[in-house]
């Protein structure tokens, strides 16, 4: 039968496992159909035209393509003057024109209508959706959207904006969760929450307009937009090793030949309009150029024995589409290169934020090396919920036993055996400093670190998450409850631990999606301490708070789609600011350090270390 063929029929069989098509999607390619070019339809069907054009000439062409086109076609059966014809296009071309002028008011105009979703990022599809929406004349509704600013640029985001005051203005009520400055500022009413996060909050601490919030003495939110608190812009900008990273010629997606110049040792911010190539330049050319010269090291503990469940999926890094690029110097000077994003640090309730950072380990240590473990001898594998030995054997050490609920979702009820603790009797016997290992799991991140006190390798990790803006979270807190901020926290707390080689590239892509204004401050702080012990991080963003704390900026477009695959500014937050007049984000940039003009000092954490953990409020 041959390899290929035994290989094509498990792909396509109903039975092969989800995870085993991910691995085989590997070698398989993806073709335009030769026959129909794209369009999906016969040359019979394609044959039919109105106004001149097929239907593969409106639907398979960028969305400000389409429309122009449809104006043309308007025309066209309007000059002809057939009567049946004009009754029976009229009404659904008025239709199509909207719903296309919607798109391009949200600025997806770049977007081809014949885009198969699953290549859509998450800004993308909620846009669409949104888009959906905006074509009704619909009122009386309740609309509630989670964070609609993300992947937008400012310029994009000004759009959104317009859009949601249309629907407000046509009798809907609009509900947003946002921690976008420029939505707070024109929201009718703002409720935060707060003052902390995790059980630090869960409390409204102010509701009202945006001028009262700013005068809010309880609101972390309206005292970072009123000014009492401040991430500083940097008095000057680091000049790097004087090490360069140089790809010359890259051509993926709508990128045109680019020549992409990081120096190490800095902070380079990648930025510009949605869709103008950001993401390719970074995730795809740059990542496969640095993979296939320096290798990847996934994100997993890999020096724990306790979780192998913390390991990511094995398609994570697996470049798809073929980049192309001519030349790519100076990675001899890296020797490894790393991603950090918002993907989940384990998929069942065994993960958790101490299995990841190593930080259980040396818990399961320290416990055993008490006496009242020596006695029982008991060793720190016992101490894992993961093996057989110390774990409660009635739940497997999971906590919880599922329930099967026939025709309805399972539930999950309480061990009754060990009461949710996880271990068995024997394990529980043991304490340290008077608290069990179930007890440490079910501390947070500040009540461990003052438990471990004096313990040097434990401290150093718990300040890692504490420092981040974690303090809050549980150690034993399971990895799917976490958040994707909290999930790549986590991640950024774990590099803070490991030894620096000063050699490293961290790629990071929008790292500030669904963080508050001090979250952004803390996340800020630790890659800034990154990049001070000698390594490179090269990020996207759109957040001006984090563009004007760069080193180095490269500005892409000028406009999405196959208007932009440019770089069309680089440079230090003031030069692009000041020179480059085809950049959208320029003018962005300049209001933002007018506002916040650099000062000279160094990076700290935005609140004292007695409050740290504050999250999204």
């Amino acid at each position: 039968k041959g390899v290929i063929p035994m290989l094509d029929s498990q792909f396509a069989s109903p039975t092969t496992s989800s995870a085993r098509k991910k691995r085989l999607s590997k070698y398989r390619l993806t073709t335009i159909c030769s026959e129909c070019n794209g369009a999906r339809l016969n040359s019979f069907a394609l044959s039919a035209k109105l106004g001149g054009f097929s239907w593969d000439q409106i639907a398979c062409v960028d969305a400000t393509v389409a429309l122009e086109r449809l104006s043309i076609m308007k025309k066209r059966i309007a000059n002809e003057g057939n009567p049946k014809v004009l009754a029976i296009a009229e009404r659904p071309l008025e239709e199509v024109e909207q719903r296309l002028r919607v798109l391009c008011d949200l600025g997806l105009g770049y977007l081809g209508l014949n885009r198969a979703a699953g290549t859509l990022s998450g800004g993308e599809s909620r846009r669409i959706k949104l888009a959906s929406r905006l074509g009704t004349t619909m009122s009386g509704v309740i609309y509630v959207l989670d964070e609609p600013s993300i992947g937008l640029h400012s310029r994009d985001n000004t759009k959104l904006l317009d859009a949601l005051e249309r629907l407000r203005d046509h009798g809907n009520t609009v509900i947003v969760v946002e921690h976008d400055e420029a939505t707070i500022k024109r929201a009718d009413w703002v409720v935060d929450f707060g003052p902390l996060a995790g059980e630090l909050g869960g409390k409204v601490v102010f509701e009202g307009r945006y001028e009262d919030l700013l005068k809010s003495e309880y609101s972390i939110t309206g005292q970072y937009l009123s000014g009492v608190r401040v991430m500083n812009t940097p008095s000057s900008r680091r000049p790097g090793s004087g090490q360069l990273l140089e790809l010359k010629g890259a051509k993926s997606h709508n990128l045109k030949g680019v020549d992409l110049t990081i120096k190490l040792g800095t902070m380079t911010v990648l930025t510009g309009i949605s869709g103008s190539g950001k993401s390719t330049l970074m995730n795809l050319v740059l990542q496969s150029a640095l993979v296939d010269r320096v290798g990847k090291r996934k994100f997993q503990k890999e020096s724990s024995s306790d979780l192998e469940d913390n390991a990511p999926e094995e398609e994570s890094f697996v470049v798809s589409e073929q980049a192309s690029y001519q030349s790519f110097t100076g990675h001899e000077n890296v020797d490894k290169v790393i991603t950090i994003d918002q993907s989940p640090i384990g998929r069942t309730p065994k993960s958790n934020a101490a299995t990841y950072t190593g930080l259980f380990d040396e818990i399961r240590a320290a416990f055993s090396r008490t006496t009242a473990a020596r006695i029982r001898g008991l060793q720190a594998g016992d101490f894992s919920f993961n093996k057989a030995g110390g774990r409660c054997e009635s739940c497997k050490g999971q906590g919880h036993t599922t329930v099967s609920m026939q025709f309805l979702p399972d539930v999950l009820a309480p061990c009754t055996v060990c009461d949710a603790k996880r271990y068995s009797e024997i394990v529980l016997a043991v304490s340290y400093n008077q608290a069990t290992i179930a007890d440490v799991l079910n501390m947070t991140v500040r009540e461990a670190l003052e438990h471990f006190k004096g313990v040097s390798k434990i401290e150093s990790k718990l300040i890692a998450l504490q420092e981040v803006g974690l303090g809050y979270i549980r150690i034993g807190q399971p990895a799917p409850t976490l958040s994707g901020g909290e999930a790549q926290r986590v991640k950024l707390a774990t590099e803070l631990c490991r030894k620096s080689t000063g050699k490293t590239v961290y790629l990071i892509d929008e790292p500030t999606t669904g963080l508050s204004f001090y979250d952004v401050h803390l996340l800020m702080v630790a890659l800034q301490e990154l990049v001070n012990r000698g390594n490179t991080v090269v990020m996207i963003e759109h957040n001006m708070d984090v563009i004007r704390c760069a080193d180095y900026i490269v500005d892409l477009g000028p406009e999405g789609g196959n208007e932009g695959g440019l770089i069309v500014a680089e440079g230090t937050p003031e030069e692009v600011a000041a020179n480059f007049p085809d950049s959208r984000t320029a003018p962005f940039l300049r209001e933002a350090l007018m506002a916040h003009p650099p000062r000279a000092q160094a990076p700290r954490a935005p609140v004292p270390a007695a409050a740290a953990g504050a999250g999204s409020s």
